[in-house]
């Protein structure tokens, strides 16, 4: 019964938001009748909300019951005030990122309306080979999640994308270096992504990235982004 719940709730997506049963069906490979009293089940406890016209999307509990991850919780309540010191110093893009698996997954942003527009959302994933905060991260962990991120391929989401294995390890071997990564319209054409490490003692177990206009000079948020790195770092302690 487990096991089917999620297969229900795991068919929602960035670009699956409002499913039908017969979409859930399909997604799951559940029978109707299955999918029906499942969703029924999960309207009642409010983990899916069903609209008049039939489609569900994901209900309300559910990120009450996400939002107490105590990973996610801490991380961001101890990073939230100097993300905004962050964000009132570039008004642009300013995300919290975390490694899960083998995506970057983003549990916080701060926007103006004004900013560049992005595909990544608070609560999205995207791959870590394509996003700042995801190399960031791969870069500060173990040999064999990288193996992994090879053998999974390097998809390219625009033409600037690291898809070569050599680049990639390249790119990993300077974010050691430097600790900071610049990423010029890897994942957005138009965009340029900055991201730096957040760590508990020795761990890197976060990143703060900042995105901008590709038309921006990133040097001047780089020390701002670093600051804010380190302060939330020592907050962690």
């Amino acid at each position: 019964m487990i096991a089917r719940v999620f297969a229900v709730l795991n068919s929602f997506g960035d670009n699956r938001t409002r499913l039908t049963q017969s979409d859930l069906s399909r997604s799951t490979g559940l029978p109707l009748p299955t999918v029906h009293r499942l969703c029924r089940q999960l309207v009642d406890h409010g983990a899916l909300e069903r609209d008049d016209d039939g489609h569900y999307t994901i209900g309300v509990r559910i990120w009450e019951l996400g939002s107490l991850a105590p990973r996610a919780h801490g991380l961001r309540q101890v990073a939230l005030p100097y993300l905004e010191d962050l964000y009132e110093a570039t008004h642009q893009n300013v995300q919290l990122v975390v490694l899960d698996g083998t995506d970057a997954l983003y549990i916080e942003r701060l926007s103006a309306r004004n900013a560049v527009p992005l595909i990544s959302r608070a609560g999205g994933r995207l791959p870590l080979h394509a996003s700042s905060g995801g190399l960031v991260l791969l870069a500060h962990n173990r040999i064999e999640l990288l193996d992994q991120v090879l053998a999974g391929g390097l998809a390219a989401f625009t033409p600037h994308t690291v898809t070569d294995e050599h680049r990639l390890r390249s790119v990993l071997a300077d974010i050691r270096r430097t600790g900071v990564v610049v990423c010029r319209e890897y994942l957005n054409l138009g965009s340029l992504a900055i991201a730096a490490p957040v760590r508990r003692g020795n761990e890197v177990v976060a990143a703060v990235s900042v995105v901008i206009s590709v038309r921006d000079d990133p040097a001047p948020v780089v020390p701002a982004l670093r600051a804010a790195c380190r302060a939330i770092s020592r907050g962690l302690i």
